[in-house]
């Protein structure tokens, strides 16, 4: 599954859900006819209970979603804190230089000598840009996913070349 964002708190007495999206383009979201929810983001995929999208779309700053069979504030309160997920198949395809969260876990990083610094883990949403947790053995770096320190991700070569010193 390719976890897609969380659901935050709900909007409304309609049923409607605000969500925080891990992300740049909710609304290609929208072409998935059903969403997949669960309240643990590293479950397995037949944990995950689909719902079908009944709607979804910009409100101020935030995105705010709704769901066939949750009609109501309960229905909505019920579905706080869930995380939003696909199966790979289900999503959007990518532009080039564009990736989804989950393509990234596991890919082996570098800086620009060629030295290994170890394997992404997870990823960060930090407000203004991500951050790549990077997994060295006992140690963890944390590195800005952006231009000036992301040189290049090759998901054919399984690894991204950063630009970082072991010793920093």
């Amino acid at each position: 599954m390719i976890i897609l964002g969380r659901i935050v708190a709900p909007f409304g007495v309609q049923g409607w859900v605000k969500i925080h999206p891990f992300g740049d383009d909710p609304l290609s979201w929208k072409k998935m006819p059903q969403w997949w929810l669960s309240p643990d983001d590293t479950a397995e995929a037949p944990a995950w209970k689909a719902y079908k999208l009944a709607g979804c779309r910009a409100h101020g700053k935030g995105w705010i979603a709704a769901f066939e069979g949750v009609a109501d504030r309960n229905g909505a309160e019920a579905l706080t804190r869930q995380y939003i997920a696909a199966p790979r198949e289900a999503m959007p395809a990518t532009d080039s230089n564009e990736y989804y969260w989950g393509d990234l876990i596991g890919l082996q990083v570098e800086n620009e000598a060629g030295e290994a610094l170890g394997t992404v883990s997870s990823l960060l949403s930090a407000g203004a840009h991500d951050v790549l947790q990077i997994a060295d053995g006992e140690d963890e770096h944390l590195v800005p996913f952006v231009a000036a320190y992301v040189l290049d991700v090759d998901l054919a070569e399984k690894r991204i070349r950063v630009v970082w010193q072991k010793d920093w």
